[in-house]
């Protein structure tokens, strides 16, 4: 792709291969757009479940890759947002992938029926506000206490059953319990991963 310019000094855009490309518009390029998304989470889900199983992708003559490569620019938003929810929550990587493909579902079909684009996202920001006064209402609150991390161990030892390290999730989550509480902000209800330092060591077993 280049840029040139007519003979007003107005630029234009040169696409490599140009006639043999298409220019999508209305309705069929936010489809185009959608497509990649469903692709996605069409594959990640599933990984979720009892019976939910781990992807490795393979490239002809190379060496395997642990992690999906994506070459459309539409889908990789996706590990984007599956990147944000790991460095915030630390969890549901997969889920979020996959919660964004059923919306962007849904959104097909309401803008197949006509309904503009602006209008979904409200319906979505809507139901999003909702939903989040819904879970305050019926979540189950813990006083916090330094002195008592049990139940943070125990929300901590959760997101470890699925990992490879949870023959010993107990010991790694009072750790990691241990070393987030030293460094919170109770106050502002916050805290920065960043002042807690991780070594690796090596031993006979995960925990050692």
């Amino acid at each position: 792709m280049a840029l040139a310019f007519d003979e007003y000094g107005r630029p234009f855009i040169i696409v490599r291969d140009q006639e043999h490309k298409t220019r999508l518009r209305g309705i069929d390029a936010q489809k185009s757009h959608i497509s990649p998304h469903k692709a996605v989470a069409r594959i990640l889900r599933t990984s979720l479940g009892p019976k939910g199983m781990d992807k490795k992708c393979f490239r002809v003559l190379t060496a395997m890759s642990l992690s999906m490569d994506v070459d459309n620019q539409i889908a990789k938003l996706m590990v984007e947002l599956s990147r944000s929810q790991d460095y915030e929550i630390g969890d549901g990587t997969t889920g979020v992938v996959v919660m964004a493909g059923a919306l962007l579902e849904q959104a097909e079909r309401l803008l197949e029926r006509g309904v503009h684009p602006i209008r979904v996202v409200e319906g979505y920001e809507m139901a999003s506000r909702i939903s989040v006064e819904h879970l305050e209402n019926i979540a189950q609150k813990f006083v916090f206490y330094a002195t008592n991390i049990e139940p943070l161990v125990q929300t901590c030892m959760t997101t470890l059953s699925s990992r490879i390290v949870n023959r010993c999730k107990r010991t790694l989550a009072e750790i990691t319990v241990k070393a987030v509480v030293a460094v919170v902000d109770l106050e502002r209800r916050d805290v920065n991963l960043d002042l807690i330092k991780v070594e690796g060591k090596v031993g006979r077993y995960q925990a050692d």
